[in-house]
């Protein structure tokens, strides 16, 4: 991957307008309990889905519950581990009739598959679940390179950046290979631009581009959903 810009302060002015298209805060909030906080999450599951699918959110919760306490370096391994194993590569049409949905964790559980926006997302979550600053994660758009290395085709992806340091090179989840690695050790990914609950990042620009806005109002969607689904303090 190409060199990804670790996460900084927007100056005041530049930062309000990025962070319009964000719900600030509210994400961070809904994160913000411990697991009990799961406890409306299983009710939402029991009432909407099957026993099948409520096991599916306890062994989630079970999990975040074992990792609690884990150095940061355990909890992401643990927990690209546990999408990249539970969930099925799926395309949105296959799995949503919609050409592009993102879906909550729950959901995810619920159909157990999603595309490459729904690993990413169920992973940033637990994370941010297990308490990982969120300044220390990226949701990153990429083309990624398919066919080899000369290859001349790429096509659009998502994976998640982790900055152990604001300096530092990030680490890349991804649910295309198993193991984490180093930026510097996917040149196979471009990245486009990149956000979090703080705010979006654009590759060469200091401004959001249309297609990164339009993107980012399936984040509004998305926080709506959570905090129906019973992710609130």
């Amino acid at each position: 991957m190409r060199a990804i810009q670790p996460p900084r302060r927007y100056p005041a002015r530049q930062s309000r307008r990025h962070l319009r298209w964000l719900p600030v805060g509210l994400l961070c909030a809904l994160l913000s309990t411990a697991h009990p906080g799961l406890d409306k999450v299983e009710a939402t599951a029991r009432v909407r889905y099957d026993a099948a699918v409520v096991d599916r959110v306890r062994d989630w919760r079970a999990v975040l519950v074992d990792l609690q306490g884990a150095t940061e370096t355990e909890q992401l391994t643990q927990t690209n581990r546990y999408f990249n194993r539970r969930l099925q590569f799926l395309d949105d049409t296959v799995v949503w009739r919609n050409k592009d949905y993102w879906a909550t964790p729950l959901e995810s559980l619920a159909k157990r598959a999603g595309d490459c926006e729904d690993f990413v997302i169920a992973k940033y979550i637990s994370l941010r679940l297990l308490g990982v600053p969120d300044e220390k994660l990226r949701l990153i758009y990429v083309r990624a390179r398919m066919g080899g290395e000369h290859s001349s085709l790429s096509q659009a992806h998502m994976v998640l950046g982790y900055f152990p340091t604001p300096t530092a090179e990030p680490l890349v989840l991804d649910n295309l290979i198993g193991d984490i690695r180093a930026a510097s050790q996917r040149p196979d990914l471009y990245p486009v631009f990149s956000f979090n609950s703080s705010g979006l990042w654009v590759r060469g620009a200091s401004t959001a581009s249309a297609s990164s806005t339009e993107r980012l109002s399936r984040w509004r969607d998305l926080v709506a959903r959570l905090r129906a689904e019973g992710f609130e303090q």
